[in-house]
């Protein structure tokens, strides 16, 4: 496999009033050149600080990173010329043109007027920014704001990409706009790494993921791999409140059930054949006096993923 990026107990401690806090604990990732490699996880799970030192914006603390074949303590300067990065926030000016936005960048790479305004123009075709390219950046719509960033961040044509949460906020035809485009990069040779907490987005955009959460790998692979992982059907039941752990207490000891989770009102129940496992859940709830409001039968996703890996659902705490 050829790596493109690669980390080895990769760490990070903020120093605080109130002591040492861990934000990322002993990372070991591998990204193949030319796939899209998503890390998913919760907000505050350590994914902005990992790619923060891997843009060299953030000193680790702990373990080794090469980037592009550049190391990341020992080579920063060359690394950051061979890394396009593009933060959660945009930094375009609302009161210039995207096209004024893309020369700037252009020169700041020390490209001639000429090239600089080849490379503009070429990148406001693949983004599909003609119709805008030519009005202050303050009137753009979050879409069309979000593909300006991702070109700016191109204009030097790096093989790597580092996009932070890069569809937070866009409507769906946006996201899935946007998803098209990075899999031209991609199909292009460029190597995307983006972070995100879109349960959704993970699934359908990236060649392979890692799921973080305080701070540590907890499972890694393409998304089905880690679906398969999970080789059952998956039975949620929506409770009342005060009906749900007796249903989980009632349920969990079946032998029809493999495992059992509850959170927020919600049973979800892991067995074999979902089918035949309905009317067995629905009589023993029915014997202990316990009616669900609802009850929903799917294959595992991502979400499952992650709540058999840490026993909580990652949908309750920020993703989509």
């Amino acid at each position: 496999m050829n790596a493109m990026i690669e980390t080895h107990d990769l760490r990070h401690t903020f120093k605080t009033p109130q002591g040492a806090i861990e934000a990322v604990a002993g990372v070991d990732l591998s990204v193949e050149a030319g796939t899209i490699f998503g890390f998913l996880g919760p907000n505050g799970a350590g994914k902005t600080t990992t790619l923060r030192m891997l843009t060299t914006l953030l000193p680790p603390t702990g373990g080794e990173a090469v980037v592009a074949g550049c190391d990341l303590r020992r080579q920063p300067r060359e690394l950051r010329l061979r890394i396009g990065y593009v933060g959660q926030r945009g930094g375009t000016d609302a009161q210039v043109t995207g096209r004024r936005e893309l020369l700037f960048q252009c020169r700041l790479h020390r490209m001639g007027a000429g090239h600089a305004r080849r490379r503009a123009a070429e990148l406001i075709d693949l983004f599909e920014l003609d119709d805008c390219a030519d009005r202050p950046t303050g009137g753009y719509s979050g879409g069309q704001r979000r593909r300006l960033d991702i070109a700016i961040g191109l204009v030097h044509r790096p093989p790597v990409l580092f996009l932070d949460e890069p569809t937070t906020g866009l409507d769906p035809q946006s996201r899935a706009h946007l998803w098209d485009e990075l899999r031209t990069l991609c199909s292009a040779g460029t190597t995307v790494f983006i972070t995100t907490h879109y349960l959704e987005e993970a699934d359908a955009l990236c060649d392979n993921l890692a799921i973080i959460d305080h701070g540590r790998i907890v499972a890694e692979g393409t998304p089905e791999q880690l679906k398969r992982r999970i080789a059952c059907d998956v039975v949620t039941l929506g409770m009342a409140r005060d009906q749900a752990t007796p249903a989980f207490d009632v349920l969990q000891g079946q032998p029809f059930v493999r495992q059992a989770g509850t959170e927020h009102g919600t049973v979800r129940l892991y067995v074999d054949a979902g089918e035949a496992a309905i009317p067995a859940i629905l009589r023993v709830l029915d014997g202990a006096g316990l009616d669900p409001q609802t009850i929903a039968l799917s294959r595992p996703s991502l979400d499952d993923v992650f709540l058999r890996q840490t026993g909580r659902s990652l949908r309750e705490r920020g993703g989509s």
